[in-house]
């Protein structure tokens, strides 16, 4: 008489795991929309963006134009199409220069302990104390007002976060057994940063830079609102709000469509780093999956 083992469950796919998921399927998918939306208002729009039409200005939603027009009789849905390239172009390269900046500062911090750690905090304390806008009223008066003013402000405002994350977390992962095993094999602090600190951040560093890139969006948004970020004509949504706040009482819309949009953006990234970080983070796999 033989006895059988019982047979194993196989072990769910990545793709079946991810769609178990529904916050990171809910982010994906608007973070999906948003960035399909800036790269095709690239190619296509339905109407040109700056085209005017000033005999179908406010005009309610049709067939010619989706969401209507503003006071300027541009089509609102181009408008909307194109303002998401500045909130993504500021996104990219304001975490890009938050993350490499904030990451080498943090793992300089993690490394060199003493005085090299106390500077670069203090250093970060200190640009805590500057938010992006009141960093863009400073860079205004060097490089005026315009994209390159937004995306340097927020990526000044994005250093310290990454840094105090990447130092945090380094710290942490020194005191770790495969650290200390490193160690014993003869491994330099240079070496062992590059082949176990570094790699053993990544899925932190990712979950922490989309919700830098949702903050990014919202922080473009209020610079343009406030007349420090995109300018007249290039399209965005921070821009369309403040134009469309003389008109609230008369054509509402005009001010829900792009708040709608940034609401959406945001709340598409800070709901795809959540699920991130569910799937990314071993201390919540268990849980996750």
């Amino acid at each position: 008489m033989t006895l059988s083992t019982p047979r194993q469950a196989p072990l769910p796919s990545a793709g079946t795991r991810i769609f178990r998921s529904p916050t990171l399927v809910i982010g994906g998918g608007c973070t999906a929309l948003l960035l399909a939306c800036a790269l095709l208002s690239l190619i296509w729009t339905p109407h040109p963006p700056g085209e005017q039409n000033f005999r179908l200005r406010q005009a309610p939603p049709s067939m010619q134009h989706w969401l209507g027009t503003d006071m300027y009789g541009h089509d609102t849905f181009s408008q909307l199409m194109v303002g998401a390239q500045s909130s993504v172009l500021v996104g990219i390269i304001a975490v890009s220069i938050g993350l490499l900046c904030g990451v080498a500062l943090g793992l300089l911090a993690a490394l060199r302990k003493g005085w090299m750690e106390e500077i670069i905090m203090r250093v970060s304390d200190l640009t805590f104390a500057f938010p992006a806008i009141l960093t863009a009223i400073m860079l205004r008066a060097t490089y005026g007002t315009g994209l390159t003013t937004s995306i340097l402000a927020i990526g000044i405002a994005s250093i310290p976060v990454f840094a105090r994350v990447t130092r945090a977390s380094a710290n942490a992962l020194w005191q770790r057994d495969f650290v200390m095993a490193a160690r014993a094999c003869g491994k330099g602090p240079w070496a062992i940063t590059r082949e176990h600190i570094v790699p053993n951040l990544l899925p932190i560093l990712i979950v922490q830079a989309t919700i830098q890139f949702a903050i990014a969006i919202l922080a473009e948004a209020a610079l343009s609102y406030l007349g420090l970020g995109t300018q007249y004509p290039t399209p965005s949504w921070g821009r369309m709000l403040s134009e469309a706040q003389s008109k609230l009482f008369d054509a509402p819309m005009l001010a829900v469509y792009p708040g709608l949009a940034i609401a959406l953006a945001v709340m598409g990234l800070n709901l795809l780093g959540d699920g991130l970080r569910d799937r990314l983070d071993p201390r919540l796999t268990g849980s996750a999956r």
